[in-house]
């Protein structure tokens, strides 16, 4: 597949990361050449300096002869126009990101559909949604349901408390006599790490199951964390991400939501009227604890500054809020969230990165997302009479080391899978793979 991707920012270059693993036929075009160079020295694939409007940068990279064009830069007038003439060049599928609200509007789609793009992604909208799935659960840092629930990942933290503490994924064992849960993924200083018999638990961990329904409550034991349903939540930033977030969650929770630029509180009182606006410092701790920080559920700071969203996070912590969320420009700092005391760090780009790469592999695979700060994603495949895991037992299958199954979903029901399991036409295999790994995983299901 030739793909070809306009800008190289944070979106592209992961982007481009995760499809060179797969050795699609890549070319990234930007402006500057000093982020090719990067790109380039760091990973197989093809770079353009130039602006992706133009026809002669667009004819250079092969638009007529390109599957997929992705345009991600920055400037959303960039994406719009490089989509459209690479459609009238000859790309078949083309996707833009946008900010713009109106452009994720009906009409608007039908529209944009009508001049040659295929697809609208919006960081903002996505990242909304995906603090609004996060908010599940207090007791856990992250959450994903496959087939509404029948099989579940769940991320908890491995504190002092926990039954997990230097304990061996062996020794875990006559925990789970049941065998509803299987640990698919530790994440360790950084470092992910694809469980054996005897990896163990260390504290700080960040552990990850995929469970049966009655296997959720058991892993939640481990954690020493209080469960809580959530009700009442404070944003603090009037972002495009915090308009996108208090108009997802008011429909369910009570949102007071924080910002400092008054005019901006009038407009979002006009647009959010199930959401209190309060015009106020974010950085005024008395403020905070004034308008009942304490009393919260939940926090989510998504200003522009991630200084800032860190450590307004840590402030809600200190004051017992049992779920913290912020929103962080750079990627690495996701990986701090483990170390630092948020419970969950995430990333706009990265997002909307993850979700273009699932765009792609439509049809390939059932589901898939990725754990925020992990090097991993997790996929549902689909057994075939031809595939190669077809009737074959769990253990008898060469699955790659850096990758692990997690469970089948099978007539309705879901089943965490241990060696003995057999692979039947029609299962439905969830997977975490590193994605080096996941082009061989995919072979096993051809």
């Amino acid at each position: 597949m030739r793909i070809i991707i306009a800008g190289a920012g944070e979106v592209g270059f992961h982007l481009a990361k995760l499809l060179a693993y797969e050795k699609q036929d890549i070319v990234l075009i930007d402006t500057d050449k000093d982020k090719l160079t990067q790109v380039a020295n760091s990973m197989d694939v093809a770079v353009i300096a130039g602006n992706a409007t133009y026809f002669s940068v667009l004819e250079e990279a092969q638009v007529s002869k390109a599957n997929l064009v992705l345009a991600v830069t920055s400037s959303e007038e960039t994406n719009l126009a490089t989509a459209i003439i690479s459609k009238q060049l000859g790309a078949k599928q083309t996707v833009a990101r946008v900010s713009n609200i109106e452009f994720l509007l009906k009409k608007e789609k039908a529209l944009l559909k009508q001049m040659g793009i295929d697809e609208l992604i919006s960081p903002e909208s996505l990242a909304a949604r995906e603090i609004k799935r996060l908010l599940k659960e207090t007791a856990i840092t992250d959450t994903f349901d496959f087939d509404y629930g029948l099989l579940s990942l769940i991320g908890i933290n491995v504190d002092e408390g926990s039954a997990l503490h230097n304990k061996s994924i062996s020794e875990l064992s006559h925990l789970n006599p049941d065998q509803n849960f299987i640990t698919v993924a530790i994440l360790r200083n950084n470092e992910t790490i694809i469980p054996r018999g005897s990896t163990e638990f260390h504290l700080n961990d960040h552990a990850y199951f995929i469970a049966e329904p009655n296997g959720i409550e058991h892993v939640l034991s481990f954690t020493s964390k209080e469960r809580r349903n959530i009700k009442n939540v404070m944003v603090l930033g009037g972002s495009k991400i915090g308009f996108h977030t208090a108009r997802k969650l008011s429909i369910k929770y009570n949102v007071k939501l924080i910002e400092k630029d008054k005019e901006k509180c009038f407009e979002l009182a006009d647009k959010l009227p199930g959401t209190l606006i309060l015009n106020a410092d974010g950085s005024d701790v008395d403020l905070l604890k004034s308008e009942g920080l304490a009393e919260m559920d939940a926090f989510i700071a998504v200003t522009g500054n991630s200084e800032s969203n860190i450590i307004s996070c840590l402030l809600a912590k200190n004051q017992g809020v049992p779920k913290t969320i912020a929103l962080v420009e750079n990627i690495e700092y996701i990986h701090l969230s483990q170390n630092v005391g948020v419970d969950t760090m995430i990333n706009k780009k990265l997002i909307a990165a993850n979700f273009i790469f699932r765009y792609i592999r439509q049809g390939e695979v059932l589901d898939l997302t990725s754990i925020h700060g992990v090097d991993a994603e997790i996929l549902e495949y689909e057994v075939t009479e031809s595939s190669r895991i077809s009737e074959r037992e769990l253990k008898d299958v060469d699955f790659p080391k850096s990758a692990i199954v997690g469970g089948v979903i099978r007539d309705g029901q879901g089943f965490t899978t241990m060696g003995g399991f057999q692979f039947k036409p029609k299962d439905r295999v969830v997977v975490l793979s590193k994605p080096e790994c996941i082009s061989k995983v995919e072979r096993l299901f051809k």
